[in-house]
C-alpha cells in the first residue's frame, strides 16, 4: 500500500534568512530543537560556510543564488536504500533548472547539476537516523542564479544569468524549486522510484560517453553506462563504484 500523504507541502513554511553559516547546519539545529516540521524550507541570502559533498565548501556571491535546505519526512523510504530520495531530489533540481536552461541540463553522479560541461548547482543530503528508523532528511540545494563570473572556475561553473542573459529572482526561484521537490516527493511516496530512476539515467551526465575517473592515484578512461537503483555508478567492463570510491577528472 502506498504511504499516506504528508501533512504539509515542501516549502511550507518558507523561512528567509539574511545570513547563516550553512542552511543545512541551521536546519539541523532547528530540527534538533523541535522547531522544524516536514516541509520546512530555509533560504539564505548569504552563506558564510556553505557545505558541499565530502566536506567541500559551496561558495557564491551574497544575494546571487539559491541556498536552500528543506526538511522532509523519510520514514516511508526503505532505510536500506536512502538513494531513493537522492534520485527524487536530483530530478526535482533538474525539473526546475531545465525549465530555464533547456535540455543541455544534466545530472552528474551522484548529485551535481550540470549545464553542458559546467557545474550549475549541487545537492547535499544529510539523513537523520534514530536506531533502525529514518525519520528525517535535510536536503540542501545550491544553484548559481545571478553570478556573472566565477574567478578561478571560469570553465567549470555557470549561472542562469550566463545561460539565459537574464537576471532572475532567487527567492521566487527557490519557491519554484520547493514545488518541484514536492512533486517528486509525492511521486516517491506513491511508489514511483523505478520510473524516476529511469529518468535519472536519461539525464545522466556523460551517459554513453567516454569519461575520465580517478580511483586513489589511478586515473582511467571508461564509458559511463548508468547508475544502479542503490546508487552505484556502472561503467564499461562491468565495473561499478559506490559514492566516494571514485572522482571525476
Amino acid at each position: 500500500m502506498p504511504a499516506s500523504p504528508a501533512k504539509t507541502a515542501i516549502g511550507q513554511p518558507f523561512i528567509e534568512l539574511t545570513e547563516v553559516e550553512s542552511t543545512n547546519m541551521y536546519a539541523m539545529e532547528q530540527l534538533q530543537a523541535n522547531r522544524a516540521v516536514h516541509g520546512a524550507a530555509f533560504f539564505a541570502h548569504h552563506q558564510t560556510a556553505g557545505k558541499g559533498q565530502r566536506g567541500k565548501s559551496w561558495q557564491s556571491e551574497p544575494g546571487t543564488g539559491i541556498a536552500l535546505t528543506v526538511v522532509t519526512d523519510s520514514s516511508f523510504i526503505p532505510i536500506s536504500n536512502p538513494f531513493q530520495w537522492s534520485v527524487a531530489a536530483a530530478l526535482a533540481a533538474y525539473d526546475f533548472f531545465s525549465k530555464y536552461a533547456g535540455d543541455e541540463t544534466s545530472l552528474k553522479w551522484p548529485n551535481d547539476l550540470y549545464w553542458r560541461d559546467r557545474k550549475a548547482g549541487g545537492i547535499l543530503i544529510e539523513n537523520v537516523f534514530r536506531g533502525r528508523q529514518w525519520p528525517w532528511s535535510l536536503t540542501g540545494i545550491g544553484v548559481n542564479v545571478n553570478q556573472a563570473g566565477f574567478p578561478g572556475l571560469m570553465r567549470k561553473a555557470v549561472s542562469l544569468l550566463q545561460i539565459t542573459g537574464r537576471q532572475l529572482e532567487p527567492v521566487q526561484l527557490a519557491r519554484e524549486l520547493c514545488d518541484c521537490l514536492q512533486q517528486r516527493y509525492s511521486s516517491l511516496r506513491e511508489g514511483g522510484f523505478e520510473t524516476m530512476l529511469e529518468e535519472y539515467n536519461l539525464h545522466l551526465y556523460k551517459a554513453g560517453q567516454k569519461a575520465r575517473l580517478k580511483k586513489g592515484s589511478i586515473v582511467f578512461n571508461c564509458v559511463i553506462e548508468k547508475v544502479t537503483g542503490t546508487g552505484e555508478l556502472l561503467v564499461s567492463g562491468g565495473n561499478s563504484f559506490r559514492f566516494g570510491e571514485v572522482e571525476w577528472e
